[in-house]
Protein backbone atom coordinates (compact mmCIF):
# COMPACT_ATOMS: atom_id res chain seq x y z
CA UNK A 1 0.00 0.00 0.00
CA UNK A 2 1.48 3.22 -1.17
CA UNK A 3 0.79 6.63 1.34
CA UNK A 4 2.19 9.82 0.96
CA UNK A 5 2.54 12.44 3.55
CA UNK A 6 3.39 16.20 3.69
CA UNK A 7 4.69 18.10 6.68
CA UNK A 8 5.02 21.72 6.92
CA UNK A 9 6.62 24.31 10.02
CA UNK A 10 8.61 26.80 10.30
CA UNK A 11 11.51 26.55 11.84
CA UNK A 12 13.57 29.52 14.69
CA UNK A 13 16.19 31.72 13.15
CA UNK A 14 19.05 30.29 14.98
CA UNK A 15 18.35 26.97 14.21
CA UNK A 16 18.12 26.84 10.77
CA UNK A 17 22.12 25.32 10.27
CA UNK A 18 21.34 23.00 12.55
CA UNK A 19 18.26 21.50 11.47
CA UNK A 20 19.52 21.44 7.94
CA UNK A 21 22.80 19.60 9.24
CA UNK A 22 20.31 17.18 10.58
CA UNK A 23 17.90 16.78 7.66
CA UNK A 24 21.54 15.92 5.51
CA UNK A 25 21.98 13.43 7.91
CA UNK A 26 19.05 11.71 7.04
CA UNK A 27 19.85 11.91 3.41
CA UNK A 28 22.94 10.36 4.15
CA UNK A 29 21.69 7.46 5.96
CA UNK A 30 19.17 6.97 2.98
CA UNK A 31 21.73 6.85 0.66
CA UNK A 32 23.70 4.44 3.04
CA UNK A 33 21.07 2.29 3.17
CA UNK A 34 19.26 3.10 -0.02
CA UNK A 35 15.64 1.36 0.75
CA UNK A 36 13.87 0.72 -2.46
CA UNK A 37 10.26 1.61 -0.33
CA UNK A 38 10.41 4.77 0.62
CA UNK A 39 10.58 8.33 -1.46
CA UNK A 40 11.64 11.44 0.58
CA UNK A 41 12.25 14.99 -0.15
CA UNK A 42 12.35 17.86 1.69
CA UNK A 43 12.12 21.44 0.40
CA UNK A 44 13.36 25.34 2.37
CA UNK A 45 11.24 27.61 1.01
CA UNK A 46 12.44 31.37 0.06
CA UNK A 47 11.95 33.00 3.53
CA UNK A 48 14.53 30.62 4.34
CA UNK A 49 12.85 29.44 7.31
CA UNK A 50 9.86 27.35 6.45
CA UNK A 51 10.34 23.42 5.37
CA UNK A 52 7.72 20.94 3.50
CA UNK A 53 8.70 17.48 3.59
CA UNK A 54 7.24 14.83 1.34
CA UNK A 55 7.28 11.04 2.14
CA UNK A 56 6.14 8.73 0.16
CA UNK A 57 6.10 4.76 1.30
CA UNK A 58 5.34 1.19 0.26
CA UNK A 59 4.73 -1.15 2.75
CA UNK A 60 2.26 -3.87 3.31
CA UNK A 61 0.32 -1.75 6.51
CA UNK A 62 0.91 1.32 4.74
CA UNK A 63 2.95 2.43 7.50
CA UNK A 64 6.23 4.82 6.92
CA UNK A 65 9.63 3.33 8.08
CA UNK A 66 11.42 6.90 7.67
CA UNK A 67 10.61 7.27 11.53
CA UNK A 68 12.86 4.58 12.25
CA UNK A 69 16.00 5.16 10.60
CA UNK A 70 18.33 6.39 13.52
CA UNK A 71 19.07 9.85 11.59
CA UNK A 72 15.44 10.73 11.52
CA UNK A 73 15.52 10.09 15.25
CA UNK A 74 17.44 12.14 15.55
CA UNK A 75 16.13 14.68 13.59
CA UNK A 76 13.08 14.79 16.20
CA UNK A 77 14.85 14.19 19.11
CA UNK A 78 15.17 18.18 19.98
CA UNK A 79 12.37 19.12 17.05
CA UNK A 80 10.89 21.48 19.75
CA UNK A 81 13.44 23.52 20.09
CA UNK A 82 13.85 24.13 17.03
CA UNK A 83 10.75 24.48 15.18
CA UNK A 84 8.78 28.10 15.19
CA UNK A 85 5.39 26.70 14.36
CA UNK A 86 4.95 22.88 14.71
CA UNK A 87 4.70 20.53 12.27
CA UNK A 88 1.24 19.85 10.53
CA UNK A 89 1.49 16.27 8.83
CA UNK A 90 -1.35 15.87 6.08
CA UNK A 91 -2.33 12.78 4.06
CA UNK A 92 -1.75 13.24 0.43
CA UNK A 93 -2.31 11.64 -2.63
CA UNK A 94 0.24 11.37 -4.99
CA UNK A 95 -1.46 12.24 -8.48
CA UNK A 96 2.08 12.19 -10.83
CA UNK A 97 5.41 13.01 -10.88
CA UNK A 98 8.15 13.22 -13.40
CA UNK A 99 12.17 12.52 -13.27
CA UNK A 100 14.64 13.09 -15.68
CA UNK A 101 17.54 10.73 -15.73
CA UNK A 102 19.53 13.53 -14.19
CA UNK A 103 18.64 15.31 -11.44
CA UNK A 104 18.15 18.79 -12.26
CA UNK A 105 19.47 19.86 -8.44
CA UNK A 106 22.03 18.80 -6.67
CA UNK A 107 20.13 16.75 -4.34
CA UNK A 108 21.45 13.23 -4.17
CA UNK A 109 24.56 14.08 -5.73
CA UNK A 110 28.22 14.09 -2.89
CA UNK A 111 29.83 17.00 -2.46
CA UNK A 112 31.34 18.62 -5.72
CA UNK A 113 28.21 18.14 -7.67
CA UNK A 114 29.68 14.56 -9.25
CA UNK A 115 26.48 12.39 -10.12
CA UNK A 116 25.93 9.53 -7.96
CA UNK A 117 25.21 6.08 -9.63
CA UNK A 118 22.27 4.25 -8.64
CA UNK A 119 20.71 4.72 -4.89
CA UNK A 120 18.53 7.83 -3.94
CA UNK A 121 18.62 9.98 -7.07
CA UNK A 122 15.66 11.14 -8.29
CA UNK A 123 13.25 8.64 -9.59
CA UNK A 124 14.99 5.45 -8.37
CA UNK A 125 12.33 4.29 -6.48
CA UNK A 126 9.85 5.50 -9.05
CA UNK A 127 11.53 3.01 -11.93
CA UNK A 128 11.29 0.31 -9.45
CA UNK A 129 7.34 0.81 -8.67
CA UNK A 130 7.65 1.25 -12.31
CA UNK A 131 8.56 -2.21 -12.98
CA UNK A 132 6.33 -3.53 -10.41
CA UNK A 133 2.83 -2.16 -11.61
CA UNK A 134 2.81 0.67 -9.57
CA UNK A 135 2.69 3.03 -12.33
CA UNK A 136 0.98 6.58 -10.58
CA UNK A 137 3.30 6.69 -7.52
CA UNK A 138 5.15 9.57 -6.17
CA UNK A 139 8.40 10.56 -5.38
CA UNK A 140 8.80 12.40 -2.55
Amino acid sequence: MITSVVVSYQVRPEAVAEHVRLIEAVFEQLRAEQPDNIEYKVVRLDDGLSFVHVSSADTPDGSNPLPELAAFKEFGRDSAARVATPPVPTAADIIGSYYPAVPVTGAGRPPGGARQAGGTQPGSVSRARRASGHTASGRA
